[in-house]
């Protein structure tokens, strides 16, 4: 009966806007979603993508920023009109959310997992799998790098007085002051940390590992207060709303986990996604729902009160997300190595990658209004049985090195043929 309860809401509330005590979906990217950040002062909601995209909803409505060259990981809200985003692509993106228009920030030497913006709205920060910390005035000003992490950095959260703490792989939560550049290591975990939230007035700091860790500790001394470790790893998202005194958790599991930070009690814990980790939280503005996103190209929207009403997410048919075992061999390499990024529809596609329709016979970066790389455009390489078959045998990042696809190799000779076979089928006009 939950099931069905769960599909009547999902039905009848499709039309209306984003709101509060209401389950709603947010549909429209073109690959997983990776972040979520919500405006405290208007509720609108802004979503990072696989897509290489930024959504920024007006209700159920998207406006589409782009200008990353792959996957956006996090986004965040830094003050009235501005939008900032972080990828794949080492770039930092500062949005104007009225006018569209954006300022590029590059300086990274890998991938920027995070953002954090200063309580006095005038510092970013941004953590990088390059090992290092950004400091960005937001006036313009100079940045500068702060490093002393042993392997990449996965999250920062400012604090008060110019304090920032920053989690790393390396398993370590460091404590930076800004202002004299110094910085101490706050706990040794062992494990990677993944997230890392400093609570109101610095009165506690939460962190997830990849363990499944789970802690709120002291944001001075790291003494632990509280853990919530559960047998469910690793830890991917954390989100806080103040006034409402909530800590939400999204686990590899597909959990979130609801803490009361009065009480420090678990008060939900909700099985979110029917597939695959929670990869993204965040409370809407008033705290009554509970955003998530995972595998799935979809935002969900859960009211807190009425979580334990709902089954998981994630039963629409999304073609990413079907068994393998029930695919002829050709589909299940293409889904597992090509359907996130690729389309076999005709053009448009809101996927990260170029659609593959027609794709035999078509020069690469040959597709109208596709922003491939120079490498990709400039390739000379016409995609047949052959040029496809050597793509996989010995890998995109070898076979066309500097183009943006991903290092992946298909090893066996039968399935890249089938892979091969199933895309000449797929791919074809349908006026053929």
């Amino acid at each position: 009966m939950r099931g069905f309860c769960a599909y009547l809401a999902v039905f009848f509330l499709a039309a209306v806007p984003v709101a509060s005590q209401q389950f709603t979906t947010l549909k429209g990217h073109g690959g997983p979603v990776m972040g979520i950040a919500v405006n405290e002062d208007t509720g609108q909601v802004a979503t990072a993508s696989f897509d290489n995209s930024v959504g920024l909803w007006d209700a159920r409505t998207p406006t589409w920023l782009e200008g990353h060259n792959a996957a956006v990981n996090t986004v965040i809200f830094v003050g009235p009109g501005e939008l900032v985003s972080a990828a794949d692509d080492f770039s930092i993106l500062v949005w104007d959310t009225k006018s569209g228009s954006k300022t590029r920030l590059d300086a990274h030497k890998g991938k920027i997992m995070g953002l954090a913006v200063s309580p006095d709205g005038e510092t970013l920060a941004s953590a990088s799998w390059d090992g290092t910390i950004g400091i960005w005035p937001l006036d313009g000003g100079q940045q500068r790098f702060l490093e002393g992490h042993d392997g990449p950095v996965n999250s920062v959260a400012f604090g008060q007085d110019g304090l920032l703490y920053s989690a790393s792989a390396d398993g370590r939560l460091r404590i930076w002051d800004i202002a004299s550049r110094s910085d101490r290591v706050l706990i040794d975990q062992g494990f990677g940390i993944n997230r890392v939230l400093v609570g109101p007035n610095d009165r506690w700091l939460a962190y997830g590992a990849v363990d499944g860790v789970t802690r709120v500790i002291d944001t001075r001394s790291g003494d632990e207060l509280y853990d919530f470790s559960l047998d469910r790893r690793p830890i991917l998202a954390l989100a806080h709303h103040a006034p409402s005194r909530q800590l939400a958790v999204g686990d590899g599991h597909g959990f979130i986990m609801i803490i009361d930070t009065d009480s420090w009690q678990i008060v939900r814990d909700f099985r979110a996604m029917q597939q695959g980790p929670v990869w993204a939280l965040a409370f809407s503005d008033d705290g009554q729902n509970v955003l998530a996103a995972g595998l799935s190209d979809l935002v969900y929207s859960w009211p807190v009160s009425m979580l334990n009403e709902f089954d998981p997410a994630g039963g629409e048919e999304r073609s990413f997300l079907r068994d393998p075992d029930d695919m002829p061999n050709g589909e299940r390499q293409f889904m597992r190595k090509c359907s996130i990024c690729h389309a076999l529809t005709p053009p448009p596609s809101r996927k990260a990658g170029p659609s593959l329709y027609g794709l035999f016979g078509r020069a690469a970066g040959a597709l109208p209004e596709y922003p491939y790389s120079p490498t990709l455009k400039n390739a000379e390489i016409t995609w047949n049985e052959d040029t496809i078959d050597a793509l996989f045998d010995i890998g995109p990042d070898h076979y066309i090195p500097g183009s943006k696809m991903p290092m992946q190799r298909i090893t066996q000779d039968n399935d890249r043929q089938d892979l091969i076979t199933f895309l000449r089928r797929a791919t074809a006009s349908k006026e053929n």
